[in-house]
């Protein structure tokens, strides 16, 4: 195989998985880790891919680029919908509890079927009533006149990019807080880096949120594994579960194993 099809076809790969490392492409290719790296050397010069520790990202790849919320919420719909029905799973019905749910995507499609599944509690039953803390403006307004719902939103300063509370009144709310379980969305989940998001106000929400709730389950489409953005907010050893629509690589896998993470494929 030429250099020049080898190289688009790592191209390729990296287009399609968001990211590739280095042992993996000398292996699949049969050639040394040195060719791979003057490879990706020659597509980052390319404008086509970024290197990083251990392999290369798509070039779109940036530590600081943050899409919208309203942007994210037309995107990949159908993982995120299966990823939130798998954590609905985790809220029984028939128990009173409190949750606490993070601004994000996949989120605000958990909070759609929560409130779906308070319409189909039939009229004069007894449901429990379920907590739900949030600093989200949307999924707010999604649960508020939702039965058997006690809401509880976080205040603070309103970032517009993600429509989400931020700042010191938030995370010092955040801290007086002890729910059941605090699902969290994250803009990149990696083996060494751990969870992180591009904002640092969005990340010290975050991490309260992370070291307040008893038990922290991670929501994130297969796009965010092995993505690194510029502030991490949790390391793997402080999640309890993940739940995502596709296998993680060997890497991450070995790393949320090691960490003790509960991992979910839907």
């Amino acid at each position: 195989m030429f250099a020049e099809e080898r190289q688009q076809k790592i191209a390729e790969l990296v287009a399609g998985s968001g990211r590739v490392s280095v042992n993996l492409l000398a292996e699949r290719f049969s050639i040394t880790t040195e060719t791979v790296r003057r490879d990706l050397a020659t597509l980052e010069t390319a404008g086509t891919v970024r290197r990083v520790h251990g392999g290369a990202v798509a070039a779109d790849r940036f530590s600081t680029i943050e899409e919208s919320i309203n942007d994210r919420t037309v995107q990949r719909p159908g993982q995120k919908m299966r990823i939130a029905d798998a954590a609905l799973a985790l809220i029984p019905p028939a128990k009173s509890g409190s949750i606490l749910l993070d601004a994000g995507s996949t989120t605000e499609a958990l909070a759609d079927l929560l409130s779906r599944r308070a319409a189909v509690v039939p009229s004069g039953s007894p449901a429990p009533e379920l907590v739900v803390i949030t600093h989200a403006v949307p999924i707010a307004a999604r649960l508020a006149s939702t039965p058997g719902i006690a809401l509880q939103l976080l205040g603070g300063r309103v970032r517009g990019l993600t429509q989400a509370a931020v700042g010191q009144a938030t995370v010092e709310a955040a801290n007086r807080m002890r729910p059941d379980i605090a699902f969290i969305g994250t803009n990149g989940i990696h083996a060494d880096f751990g969870l992180s998001t591009p904002d640092p106000e969005e990340a010290a929400v975050k991490a309260a949120f992370v070291h307040s709730a008893r038990r922290i389950v991670v929501l994130a489409d297969s796009s965010k594994l092995d993505a690194e953005t510029l502030v991490q907010f949790a390391s793997l050893k402080d999640l309890d579960t993940l739940i995502t629509d596709s296998e993680p690589s060997a890497e991450l896998t070995a790393a949320l194993t090691e960490a003790g993470v509960d991992v979910v494929i839907v």
